[in-house]
């Protein structure tokens, strides 16, 4: 999308402007100073502005951003101007609080099935989203458009069931297995190490000011 290369710590932060957007549109908010924002954000308005200029800036001098505007952008950037097909591998705990989060088809992620070996729970649905075998996975996906495959499975089986998909055609990985994923360089993954979250909080907590 953009010429240049795009810091990590950049692309994370995009979603949070994205969020905050939203927020201010919801509370009918039109347009807003890269000050303003940054106090309701707890960013510098010198980041808020060489972030959004790694795009392109989006600002006018004298106005600040168009909320509206800004957020459709970021959207843009993000990839949310799109519908993405999304299959879950694993209907545990995890995998059913993913299939039944409404939040994830309003921002254009739909789930479309999930699959798991466990014969009381194959055939069945969670919310609207069918259980499949996983023995019928690479039909399914060779059949069906799949641009990620979300995998709440153990760490024993995750990277070999994420190898067999990268050659079904799969390209994109939301990876909570606690393991990470060896994978060719033109496949996205994205890793969520729950344990990984917890114990930042644990060092923060332990390092509170007295």
């Amino acid at each position: 999308m953009q010429e240049k290369e795009i810091s990590q710590a950049v692309i994370r932060r995009m979603p949070r402007y994205y969020r905050y957007l939203g927020e201010l549109l919801d509370a009918g908010v039109e347009r807003i100073s890269s000050n303003d924002l940054s106090k309701r954000m707890n960013v510098t308005a010198s980041q808020i502005r060489q972030d959004l200029n790694n795009f392109g800036g989006f600002g006018q001098q004298g106005y600040g951003y168009n909320v509206a505007v800004l957020r459709e952008e970021i959207g843009k950037i993000l990839g949310l101007d799109r519908t993405y097909n999304v299959i879950i591998l694993g209907a545990g705990n995890l995998g059913k609080a993913l299939a039944n989060y409404a939040g994830f088809e309003k921002r254009g992620f739909v789930v479309s099935a999930v699959f798991d070996v466990s014969p009381d729970k194959i055939g069945k649905k969670i919310g609207h989203t069918m259980v499949y075998d996983m023995k019928d996975l690479e039909g399914y996906v060779k059949g069906h458009t799949v641009d990620i495959a979300a995998l709440t499975l153990p760490k024993s089986i995750a990277p070999a069931v994420a190898k067999q998909l990268v050659q079904y055609g799969v390209s994109a990985f939301w990876n909570f297995a606690a393991t990470d994923l060896n994978l060719p360089g033109n496949i996205a993954v994205e890793n969520v190490h729950l344990a990984e979250s917890l114990m930042r909080l644990s060092y923060n907590i332990s390092n509170l000011p007295e």
